[in-house]
């Protein structure tokens, strides 16, 4: 049998969080002040994270995976210095980070993350 398959703050093109089998997965998500520089798009994009793990019925203490999505490598070091001060001491998940052409060119930081319930 099946276990169901939740998914939170959908439309027609994706889901926010889709939850399965005791595993969260989270879309990519962008900051909304995009006028902002990476590190504070970096903010942005993990409190938009917690809000979503949080009402997926988890936190970051439970991050399997992480990816970040860079449009510079350059905002490499900016990004991190946000990053390591929001990971939980000890609980640090898979992590990889690359630069890729973003949706929009104003967009600096996306993360997608994955997380246990």
């Amino acid at each position: 049998m099946s276990s169901p398959i939740t998914r939170l703050d959908q439309n027609t093109r994706r889901s926010r969080a889709v939850i399965h089998n005791g595993t969260v997965y989270l879309a990519g998500h962008t900051a909304d002040d995009r006028s902002a520089d990476a590190a504070g798009q970096t903010h942005q994009v993990l409190a938009k994270i917690d809000e979503m793990l949080a009402a997926s019925g988890t936190d970051k203490s439970k991050l399997l995976n992480v990816t970040i999505w860079l449009q510079h490598m350059s905002d490499f070091q900016a990004m991190n210095e946000v990053y390591d001060a929001w990971i939980v001491p000890g609980q640090a998940p898979a992590r990889c980070c690359g630069a890729v052409e973003l949706a929009l060119p104003e967009i600096l930081v996306e993360i997608m993350v994955t997380a246990a319930l």
